[in-house]
């Protein structure tokens, strides 16, 4: 039995039993039901954890993980590659930017029906289309603010400093003398650009960080990641996170020269929406199969230089994907 996997369907079971019900901010109709405080883990020496209980979007969360590692915070990338994971919240800060100022709106001069303060006539699929022709229009509107890339790699500091939280745990790792330190955490929570407590809502992250930090560890030989989540959608979402953090975690392994350890997966309040039920129960009634292979190019020394055709995933054998809506709830 493939028993890192049943872990995954082992917790969406005590969710089910356990969980309690809560409201779903901003989205009246729709519960979520939680539990609080589990962890999971994975030994990657037994396989990638790419969930086979229904196919994932590893494509897609290959080109976020670059696009993380970038640390970039402009969705023009990943529309470019045809991954559409962040588009509602490109789409959401958009709309309220047009609200904010509706003489800006790119539509108003054509549109006599243009009435100020409501939402822009711009569909989100006509946004996207303009994100990917119009580069001017996505620099300014593609943004997300301080996302998980900017966070990771170019942490706004005092005296306008930018820090590289993951290049700084990279160069401890290829320490001998450094590695075994305890203290190698990159944070993605910087309250400064929390909306709530940000100085406007342009200067803040368009969400509030569900990953939230991650901690390597050097135990003997090996290298291991824990990553705490504050909020985790366990059907939608964790399956994404399970397996990027632990493409994560064996590209720095190679980057560093340590063998993968274990990825741990530590949740705050993991939780089910009530509008994905139906799929949940049918993933239930599926056996996990073996988890598949990942084959870095060995020649990658540099964390900055991975591309999408570096990583190749050998022996996926899932079952077919099980589609569910995005529930955009303002991050909270």
């Amino acid at each position: 039995m493939n028993t890192g996997e049943q872990q995954y369907l082992d917790l969406l079971k005590d969710i089910l039993k356990n969980g309690v019900k809560k409201p779903v901010w901003g989205n009246p109709g729709v519960y979520i039901k939680g539990v609080f405080g589990r962890q999971i883990r994975f030994d990657l020496s037994k396989g990638f954890p790419l969930l086979t209980t229904k196919k994932v979007f590893m494509r897609g969360i290959t080109h976020e993980l670059i696009w993380f590692l970038r640390g970039d915070s402009n969705i023009k990338y990943l529309i470019d590659n045809n991954v559409h994971i962040w588009n509602e919240w490109g789409y959401k800060r958009f709309c309220e930017a047009q609200i904010r100022n509706p003489k800006s709106s790119i539509r108003q001069a054509q549109d006599p029906e243009f009435i100020e303060g409501q939402n822009p006539k711009l569909t989100q699929e006509e946004y996207i289309e303009k994100i990917k022709k119009d580069k001017k229009f996505a620099k300014k509107y593609g943004e997300l603010g301080p996302v998980y890339g900017v966070q990771w790699r170019r942490w706004p500091a005092d005296g306008g400093r930018a820090v590289d939280q993951l290049g700084w745990v990279i160069n401890k790792l290829k320490d001998p003398k450094q590695r075994f330190r305890k203290h190698l955490i990159v944070s993605a929570w910087n309250p400064a650009y929390i909306y709530e407590m940000a100085p406007s809502r342009e200067k803040s992250v368009a969400l509030p960080p569900c990953h939230t930090m991650f901690h390597f560890n050097v135990l003997g030989n090996r290298l291991n990641l824990q990553l705490y989540q504050r909020s985790a959608d366990i059907f939608l979402g964790v399956p994404f996170n399970i397996a990027s953090y632990s493409l994560l975690l064996l590209m720095i392994s190679q980057i560093v020269g340590i063998p993968a350890g274990d990825f741990v997966h530590t949740f705050g309040d993991v939780h089910t929406y009530s509008n994905h039920q139906d799929q949940i129960s049918e993933q239930l009634k599926r056996k996990p199969r073996p988890f598949p292979k990942v084959k870095l190019n060995p020649n990658v020394k540099n964390i900055d230089d991975f591309k999408i055709e570096d990583i190749i995933i050998e022996g996926y054998n899932p079952y077919p994907p099980i589609k569910g809506e995005v529930t955009v709830v303002g991050g909270f």
